[in-house]
């Protein structure tokens, strides 16, 4: 088995040294190349430590949405308190700041950050002055510069189609939210939209009057939504719908069931973040579980390999997800 002091030998370096990086001692003052080449040393040997984990300061957590947004869509409340305990777990020294609080608000002297929710262009280049250092979570935009971490929705809604086709369903529509362009104040399309429209038309099964959008991801917006499409399409209502997200498949339920129309006999549906709320709904609904815990876990080990580790290549990952079947579908 390797030990540090096979590793100082093959790096050409102290002991002391080799110790003091592997158990990420910021404080020491050590070139990257010396840094990096340790770690590669370290794994090439197959050396195993116990973890030992130094505190990691002055990190902000940018949770860039508003009480209302986070009260609608319990997916981000999750995130927040995952975000903040995963911290604490890893020894880092996390401070929250709110969309409300405004981004000169984030020290000058931070370390990295987290961020959460839509950002605009001018906050972007603010960041980029502050600190190289930084993970997105749930979107990506600014591959060029951070790391981010999301949901593969491409994967959930192709898969999506998939499963309603191989249940016979020829009419499938759409019921989901837009996101609000922070600079242009545009509403635009959600990403479950974008690959809804592109699946379909490769599929050729797209029906334009089947596809029902507004602002938010709340159960008011579902409710809303569901009732339009009763209400233009009657009769001609498509047998199954791909919801963006679990709070508007309950609003779209609530709808249905005013309207008596029956899940899953009449009009299946799909929806998306397994949230607690889920397999209580009558019908339970079918929907693919997001791993929050393991979307913020990885956005944590992102940060840290460009703190500690010094990593300079820009990563963006894309976390699975398992589709788990219930009553809302036949």
């Amino acid at each position: 088995m390797a030990t540090i002091k096979d590793i100082a030998k093959k790096v050409g370096c102290s002991i002391s040294t080799v110790s003091r990086v592997l158990n990420n001692d910021l404080s020491l003052s050590v070139g990257d190349e010396t840094r990096t080449r340790i770690f590669e040393v370290a794994e090439e040997l197959g050396y195993k430590k116990k973890t030992m984990k130094s505190l990691v300061k002055n990190i902000a957590f940018l949770y860039w949405l508003t009480d209302k947004e986070e009260l609608e869509d319990i997916y981000f409340h999750t995130m927040r308190i995952a975000i903040e305990r995963l911290a604490r777990e890893n020894n880092m020294e996390l401070t929250t700041y709110k969309v409300a609080d405004g981004i000169e608000k984030i020290p000058l002297n931070i370390e990295g950050f987290i961020a959460v929710g839509s950002f605009m262009d001018r906050e972007l280049e603010y960041l980029r002055e502050l600190t190289t250092n930084g993970v997105f979570i749930d979107s990506t935009p600014d591959a060029e510069h951070y790391d981010s971490v999301r949901p593969d929705l491409d994967q959930i809604t192709r898969k999506t189609i998939e499963v309603l086709k191989q249940q016979g369903h020829k009419e499938i529509g759409f019921i989901g939210g837009t996101f609000q362009n922070a600079d242009t104040n545009v509403e635009e399309m959600d990403g479950r939209e974008r690959a809804f429209r592109k699946y379909m038309q490769q599929e050729g099964m797209l029906n334009e009057t089947f596809i029902f959008c507004h602002h938010g991801f709340s159960v008011d917006n579902g409710y809303f939504l569901m009732s339009q499409a009763i209400e233009r399409l009657g009769e001609n209502m498509p047998t199954a719908f791909f919801v963006a997200a679990d709070p508007i498949a309950v609003g779209c339920l609530q709808a249905l069931h005013e309207k008596q129309i029956d899940v899953p006999n009449r009009v299946s549906l799909i929806s998306v973040n397994n949230t607690s709320i889920a397999k209580y709904v009558s019908p339970p609904l079918t929907t693919f579980n997001i791993d929050i815990e393991e979307i913020c876990k990885n956005a944590i080990h992102l940060l840290l390999e460009q703190i500690i580790e010094k990593r300079k290549v820009v990563k963006t990952l894309y976390i699975g997800s398992e589709l788990i079947m219930r009553k809302s579908t036949i």
